[in-house]
């Protein structure tokens, strides 16, 4: 509900600009980034999985309403890091815990479908946000209406990690000692593959820079709420297909395939003129977060041994920090040359990488879960 409305909402009511629109993003993810940290160690432990998550969600939800009543785009952009604070604090015990009660043949798909239900969520909040603004309601209204959902939320975290504990339990699992690592399965450092995902995330254009462009292309504030609704229809079903191809050609492969899926649109929006090629190329957008997130996932899960908790703190801390220092960089092209410009630098640092992975993978053999 809130999110495809901050953009309007920084630039239209309260005055800011591409910058503050790209630091929103980055800032917000790199702020998690040492909390995923600590998150990730912490959840090695099950028991701790359950707190850690509904801690996560708690905070999430009971942040975001205070958006509305805030008269500074700097004040927006704190209050998003805080809220992304709970996001640290829940997704490495979140991920720690799908990896664990998931056979490995099909990882890919769990992960799939995770990444794909997240965006189906994510469709529903954007719907009812259009409805209340053509009811007549302002931005500051549905970002108060948001405390609804999430306290919706915090109740369904509460009942998933007990059924998540019992199916940990019901696998055989044993719980890791705090110093020793699991007897069976050695840690293993992230692979250099994540230093490649971590490049990936310093040159995607932020999400908020992404619906920004769409308006400026002429695309009207009132519908972003359905554009963002109808992307991730996209994404939810880009996800399931990911997955099963992490499962069936490899990670590396369809995080590739998702590289050069994202080359090209970013380039298509550096090209763009009208809103329709706008309205086409945001929805495109979604096939590469369905290609790229599990993916991911898969790889980290397969090159971090028994510690998942620790392996995923410490890539999605990796990726925070460089979506960070993305973000303000594409943002600061973005407001002293042009939109066009940012998509393009975007597109051309991208396709470097697209280039390099081939060779990245063999030098550093990078495991193909």
């Amino acid at each position: 509900m809130v999110y495809p409305l901050l953009p309007a909402f920084i630039t239209g009511v309260l005055g800011g600009g591409a910058v503050a629109l790209g630091a929103l993003d980055g800032a917000a993810d790199a702020a998690a980034a040492l909390v995923k940290l600590v998150a990730g160690r912490l959840a090695d432990r099950p028991s701790r999985r359950g707190p850690l998550i509904v801690g996560g969600y708690f905070l999430a939800a009971a942040v975001r309403p205070v958006i509305a009543v805030t008269a500074a785009a700097w004040q927006v952009v704190v209050l998003r890091v805080v809220d992304r604070l709970g996001k640290g604090l829940r997704t490495p015990p979140r991920d720690a815990l799908i990896a664990d009660v998931t056979p490995a043949p099909i990882i890919g798909r769990a992960f799939g479908l995770q990444r794909g239900l997240d965006h189906v969520g994510a469709i529903i909040g954007p719907l009812v946000a259009w409805w209340m603004l053509s009811s007549g309601a302002d931005v500051r209204k549905v970002i108060v209406a948001s405390l609804v959902p999430g306290v919706l939320v915090l109740l369904l975290a509460t009942w998933a990690v007990r059924g998540g504990r019992r199916r940990y339990e019901a696998v055989g699992a044993q719980e890791p000692s705090d110093t020793l690592p699991p007897p069976t399965v050695p840690y293993r450092p992230l692979p250099p593959a994540v230093i490649a995902i971590s490049f990936f995330y310093l040159l995607r254009m932020p999400e908020t820079l992404l619906i920004f462009r769409a308006q400026s292309l002429g695309i009207a504030v009132a519908l972003i709420p359905l554009l963002w609704a109808a992307l991730h229809v996209v994404r939810s079903s880009t996800s399931f297909l990911g997955g099963a191809l992490t499962d069936r050609i490899g990670a590396s492969r369809t995080m590739w395939i998702g590289w050069i899926s994202y080359v090209a649109l970013a380039a298509g929006m550096a090209l763009a003129t009208r809103p329709v090629a706008a309205w086409i190329l945001f929805l495109a957008m979604g096939v590469v977060a369905g290609l790229t997130e599990s993916p991911e996932r898969a790889l980290v899960a397969a090159a971090t041994g028994g510690r998942h908790g620790s392996g995923f703190g410490v890539y999605h801390a990796l990726t925070g920090v460089a979506a960070l220092v993305g973000g303000i960089a594409l943002g600061f092209v973005f407001q002293r040359a042009s939109g066009a410009t940012a998509f393009l630098v975007s597109a051309v640092g991208a396709l470097g990488l697209v280039i390099l992975w081939p060779f990245w993978t063999r030098l550093h053999r990078v495991p193909p879960p």
